[in-house]
């Protein structure tokens, strides 16, 4: 006699429930859907791009509850460092600094709370992102206009977050009144994560790697905290690209080429940023769909040695940023620890 199929049922239902944010998905669906939408019937690349611009306003939005006044100076913001990656971009040791630049701050923000460390990843992901992105494999020309037409649509993804922004208020969502307690050691991860981006991006650009944002944004990634939790870290990302990448492959490989199916496949990839309560469930599941939707376009050549490879070097970058920056650190401490009282008086 079989079992019941209704207690296996219940029990996945718990899975599911405890693996996928409904309420955000649900969200993301609505502000990303439509403009995935758009690209389907208007085949126009940047609508796909600016899904990644929605996204990344939505998750602070959500997650920190911000006004709508937040949401609109966290989207100039991209703009503006987008913009300014992208107009550095020929002038490759000033996009490098610049880079190094975003990703300090992006962590130096959490002396004023430590949950806008949330805020400055969803702006330097983004523009960095984006930047690399846009001007990868064509020309001047045609890397302008594409971010032309990023920058002069984008006010869709703002009014997108800010309609559930308005939605949620009405429904009686607070705003929070600050963004917890100011973070006594932020310079040393600022300086660790913009180390890790400075190598990262030069190895980008002396290589001239393919889809260097990857290296770049895992080099960033990783920098979480001590030395042991940015090497667990990493280890999820690498299981992540290591599964996902290559049975993306195997999944693509199987079907047709399809420009829906391409659709649906960046569209699920956008969603995994913010779907999954498990990192590592999100970003392997993010990999698969990165990499059956180049399957669907016949752009699957190396990807996954590539994909793969890009994420460990970046996670690398993060790791030797990390330990170098503590080494630094506990060397001037103990410096100043061993300084007589009578030098430092003087001083």
């Amino acid at each position: 006699m079989s079992p019941p199929t209704a207690p296996l049922a219940a029990r996945l239902g718990d899975v599911l429930a405890r693996e996928i944010k409904a309420s955000e998905l649900s969200r993301a669906l609505v502000v990303v859907g439509p403009l995935v939408a758009a690209y389907f019937v208007l085949s126009e690349p940047a609508l796909l791009n600016l899904g990644l611009i929605a996204i990344s306003l939505l998750i602070p939005a959500l997650r920190l509850r911000l006004a709508p006044r937040s949401v609109v100076l966290h989207y100039v913001v991209i703009l503006v460092t987008f913009g300014t990656l992208f107009l550095a971009a020929p002038v490759k040791p000033l996009f490098v600094s610049l880079a190094a630049l975003a990703a300090f701050l992006a962590v130096a923000v959490t002396r004023y709370g430590e949950a806008l460390r949330t805020l400055g990843n969803w702006v330097f992901i983004p523009a960095v992102y984006l930047a690399c992105e846009v001007r990868e494999g064509v020309s001047a020309q045609e890397a302008l206009r594409h971010a032309g037409v990023i920058i002069a649509s984008s006010p869709i993804a703002l009014v997108l977050v800010c309609g559930i922004q308005f939605l949620d208020r009405r429904h009686g969502e607070p705003v929070p009144s600050g963004y917890g307690p100011a973070a006594v050691q932020w310079f040393l991860p600022a300086a660790a994560t913009a180390i890790a981006v400075f190598a990262a991006a030069a190895l980008v650009e002396m290589l001239d790697l393919a889809q260097g944002q990857w290296v770049i944004w895992s080099a960033a990634s990783v920098v979480v905290g001590d030395l042991s939790a940015s090497t667990g870290k990493l280890k999820l990302r690498a299981i992540g690209a290591l599964v996902g990448v290559p049975l993306g492959l195997m999944v693509g490989i199987a079907l047709p080429p399809s420009r829906i199916g391409y659709s649906l496949a960046v569209l699920g990839a956008t969603l995994t940023l913010i779907a999954f309560s498990r990192y590592a469930v999100g970003f392997g599941l993010r990999c698969f769909l990165i990499a059956l939707a180049a399957a669907f376009v016949g752009g699957a050549s190396g990807i996954a040695e590539e994909r793969v490879a890009n994420v460990l070097m970046g996670g690398t970058f993060g790791l030797i940023a990390v330990a170098l920056t503590d080494i630094i650190w506990r060397r001037l401490a103990q410096k100043v620890e061993g300084e007589p009282a009578g030098d430092g008086a003087a001083r």
